[in-house]
């Protein structure tokens, strides 16, 4: 497959949350046109500039988390399918909540999360969710990311020794990456951080951090990595794992977007 890629801005200004307290977000229209050669598929992705910073709230298993969360000025939500995760939900639960949030706000982005999903399996779950943007969590190559004609993200697993510029490269497709904590069993949701000083300085790519993000040490993390985005599960909830805790998420995006 041969990805061409038409990036089409249109800004939109928006006004502020209505709390009063969040930044002004200027909203980014983008078309991504995929071509192999003999059709062609067109994806429309409403993300914001990088005037304020770009929150997504991972492991949504409710409309009213999902309501809630857009509230407090998120700008994307996560729906996992991972069958082994605490936060999994169905194609059919995730399916209410993403076509209840697209009307309630539609320039939310909802992300679909894969762990090693068979291509039949992503497309099962396509059919039924209505999803603006795929993010890989585990070993799948490039051309399976770029199969699916939607933006992706691909998850990379941080640790001592990675070849951060190779795997760049080699997902230079990607809509962005996202920086995550190694753990040798577990795909995300570790709690945990990771050495932050392996944080990629000179990438053009847009880099996403997550692992074991909170309220306490969210901007602090910004500033010393410097990313697109922030991407949190478990640093919202309290103690129920998929259960959003509304002061944790409002508190948790003000601190990001206010650094």
């Amino acid at each position: 497959m041969i990805l061409d890629r038409q990036r089409l801005s249109k800004c939109f200004a928006t006004e502020n949350a209505q709390n009063g307290s969040m930044p002004d977000i200027r909203l980014i229209q983008t078309t991504v046109k995929l071509n192999d050669g003999n059709t062609s598929g067109e994806s429309i992705l409403t993300a914001h500039t990088h005037t304020a910073m770009w929150c997504k709230i991972c492991g949504i298993t409710s409309v009213a988390d999902a309501k809630f969360a857009v509230d407090a000025g998120v700008d994307a939500i996560g729906l996992n399918f991972y069958a082994n995760s605490a936060r999994v939900v169905t194609p059919e639960l995730a399916a209410v909540i993403s076509t209840e949030l697209f009307h309630y706000a539609p320039n939310c982005a909802r992300i679909g999360l894969f762990v090693n999903h068979t291509e039949s399996e992503v497309r099962a779950v396509l059919k039924v969710v209505p999803l603006d943007i795929l993010q890989f969590h585990g070993a799948e190559p490039p051309e399976f990311c770029e199969s699916f004609n939607v933006p992706f993200i691909k998850v990379l697993s941080m640790r001592q020794g990675i070849d951060f510029a190779a795997l760049d490269k080699q997902y230079s497709a990607a809509w962005a990456l996202l920086l995550d904590t190694y753990h040798p069993t577990q795909a995300g949701g570790t709690g945990e951080t990771f050495d932050w000083q392996l944080w990629p300085r000179d990438s053009q790519t847009r880099l996403i951090l997550a692992g074991g993000l909170t309220v306490e040490n969210v901007a602090n993390a910004i500033v010393q990595t410097s990313p697109y985005g922030v991407d949190v599960s478990g640093g919202v909830e309290d103690g129920v794992k998929g259960v959003k805790q509304q002061q944790l998420v409002r508190r948790f995006i003000k601190e990001a977007k206010n650094v």
